[in-house]
């Protein structure tokens, strides 16, 4: 099971979120039929939307979406995740794929994405105004580009670690990690914050060996963390439906929803988890 976790530490001056999201990345990966990079990509993606459903929304109904477009193979990236726990998302070419990293093996995210594009998360205001805000892509590496959104559209210091973990197998390990500075902060904890996040290492390393909470205890170390006791459940779900499906039909016009018919049926497939349906002639008539 994916879930979450929340705390803060150094006397409330850092606020703490974290999330093994394996299984929800597992889902994705499965129905979008991602290649490996671009698992990684859509996994980081989906794992910080969460996170940031956490910090910028108010309402558990509230979502946070993240439409990330690079010059890479990849195209685009949208990535939705609410307070309730719930995540769905899609890239523009799932199939897009790069050989690991020369240097070091790891999956080219930030080539996949790109070094050149934007950064945009969209979410609702306190009066439920729609409101998006967006920086240029700094590395393509996500939780770089999350970071630098924070600082500069929030003006919200934060530290934030995403990763996907692949192997013959499948998804092995996903998830993300948060700590913000609250005001009041001291620079001695920010110095102690830096130095464990570097001892910490790679976040999906840093879970095979320890878990989440291990990870999260070796990145507060000495900071007096304290942890809200219950975690939340995180899942891949998406609001499509047969329903919806068939009332998507009525924007075809009279003509087009005849050839339909004629051809018996019509498959509409919700790109934001691929699950397809299928929409008979009875009911396509049904429309008017």
């Amino acid at each position: 099971m994916s879930y979450l976790i929340a705390g803060h530490a150094a006397d409330l001056t850092l606020r703490v979120f974290a999330a093994d999201t394996t299984a929800l990345v597992a889902t994705a990966r499965e129905h979008h039929e991602l290649s490996p990079t671009a698992t990684a990509a859509l996994g980081r993606s989906l794992t910080g939307s969460l996170l940031l459903a956490q910090v910028l929304s108010k309402r558990d109904q509230d979502r946070v979406t993240l439409r990330i477009q690079g010059d890479g193979a990849l195209g685009y990236i949208v990535a939705e995740g609410g307070r309730d726990g719930a995540a769905r998302g899609y890239v523009k070419y799932p199939e897009a794929d790069l050989p690991p990293r020369a240097l070091d093996g790891k999956l080219d995210v930030g080539g996949l994405v790109g070094k050149t594009g934007e950064f945009a998360v969209m979410r609702l205001l306190e009066n439920t105004e729609p409101y998006t805000g967006s920086v240029p892509l700094v590395s393509g590496e996500i939780a770089d580009d999350m970071a630098t959104y924070l600082w500069q559209s929030e003006q919200i210091p934060s530290a934030v670690l995403l990763g996907v973990h692949l192997d013959s197998s499948g998804v092995t390990h996903a998830g993300g990690l948060l700590v913000q500075a609250m005001p009041g902060v001291l620079d001695s904890t920010l110095a102690k914050l830096e130095q464990n996040i570097a001892s910490l290492g790679q976040l999906t390393n840093a879970m095979r060996n320890m878990g989440l909470l291990g990870a999260v205890e070796q990145a507060l170390s000495g900071l007096d963390l304290i942890l809200q006791p219950d975690s939340q459940a995180l899942e891949w779900k998406c609001r499509c439906s047969i329903e919806r499906s068939l009332a998507s039909l009525v924007y075809f016009s009279q003509a087009e929803r005849l050839e339909m018919i004629e051809a018996g049926g019509q498959e509409v497939v919700c790109h934001w988890c691929g699950t397809k349906y299928q929409i008979s002639p009875e009911d396509i008539k049904s429309l008017g």
